[in-house]
């Protein structure tokens, strides 16, 4: 074990038991964050090397998700900067940029905390790279239409084509892509009219899961996504934690509905509009996050109170609010820039790429 680990360690064994548990809610890239951080305060990290999302989620053994969102906090705080869309380069001082050093980050200095720091697992390699691909497609899906080439898809991930195709049925069955005659993957566009059909269908089914829920859902679970919500009232919530929060109320909280098939449709309407804080993170504003997270607390209030009729009300009246707000930045939305779309992604007005 390296001197960082035992430091590590020691002051964990020395935390309180409220410490150690406020550990335990933090956000993986809040992790990843606090680790790079201290690493660039202490100067391990060498001159010019890259912090990439793959070299940063390959060190963490995550998905590129939330080490995007690291990376991201990091620069904005100056102790990175970009590179060219490459990634971002680990700077000391103000001279010259130094040159770019593509290094694996374990070799390059970082060491991992002990909950990192084990045997590194093998996975299911289509499990693993689920999640990530389903959040990256559908937040480019309100800026069109998507061709999903399935050669791509493998060799951006390093995976086999049974395995990529795999991924991409997973994504068929969750309402996000299709698979049309021709064999050929497309995704999107959600539309306007898309938009609020998926948010009429879950003014309509949500409230009578929430009901169904409230006999089921615990004062501590509850309260602790009502804290959640608490701290995105001040407005600098990065997109994944604002996710983070649209999960707690609109799936984990309704997960304990009794009727499994109202709550399957309710998780088909609303899964592709998760990422939407990622997609629309440069045109969203300040006020209309802290109303959102105003409105999730007032839900968590009643139901507290022991009133799921008034929290079912109140959920109702925020997703029918909420659809206005959602449409006016859809049509504000700038064509996507290709250094925001991922390599196995082609938008279908551009030269048809080759054959899966």
């Amino acid at each position: 074990m390296s001197a960082y680990q035992k430091v590590y360690l020691a002051a964990a064994m020395q935390t309180q038991v409220q410490g150690a548990q406020a550990r335990k809610s933090e956000s993986l890239y809040e992790v990843i964050y606090s680790v790079l951080r201290d690493h660039l305060r202490r100067g391990v990290l060498i001159d010019g090397l890259v912090l990439g999302e793959a070299n940063v989620a390959r060190a963490f053994q995550t998905s590129r998700v939330p080490a995007s969102a690291a990376l991201k906090l990091l620069c904005d705080e100056g102790l990175i900067s970009g590179f060219g869309g490459r990634g971002y380069l680990v700077r000391s001082g103000r001279g010259s940029p130094p040159a770019a050093q593509r290094l694996d980050l374990l070799k390059a200095g970082l060491e991992l905390p002990p909950q990192f720091s084990g045997p590194r697992r093998t996975r299911n390699r289509g499990n693993q790279i689920y999640r990530e691909v389903e959040h990256s497609v559908a937040a480019c899906l309100a800026y069109g239409r998507f061709m999903l080439n399935e050669s791509a898809l493998a060799e951006y991930y390093g995976v086999s084509r049974t395995i990529a195709h795999e991924v991409l049925v997973k994504l068929e069955l969750a309402g996000i892509a299709v698979h049309d005659r021709n064999q050929r993957w497309y995704a999107g566009p959600l539309t306007a009219d898309e938009l609020a059909n998926r948010f009429q269908v879950r003014w309509m089914l949500e409230p009578e899961a929430l009901r169904q829920s409230f006999p089921h859902l615990t004062k501590s679970e509850l309260t602790r996504r009502r804290d959640r919500a608490y701290r995105a009232r001040k407005g600098n919530v990065a997109p994944p934690e604002r996710e983070r929060i649209e999960r707690d109320l609109h799936q984990e909280t309704l997960a304990h509905c009794d009727n499994k098939v109202l709550f399957d449709t309710i998780l088909r309407a609303h899964r592709p509009l998760i990422p939407t804080h990622s997609a629309f993170v440069s045109y969203q504003r300040t006020a209309e996050l802290m109303k959102m997270a105003a409105e999730h607390i007032q839900i968590y209030d009643a139901l507290l109170e022991g009133s799921p009729e008034s929290a079912a009300a109140a959920l109702e009246g925020h997703l029918r609010r909420s659809l206005q707000p959602n449409l006016d930045l859809m049509s504000r939305l700038e064509p996507l820039s290709s250094e925001h779309r991922p390599a196995y992604l082609f938008p279908i007005r551009y030269p048809r790429p080759p054959d899966s």
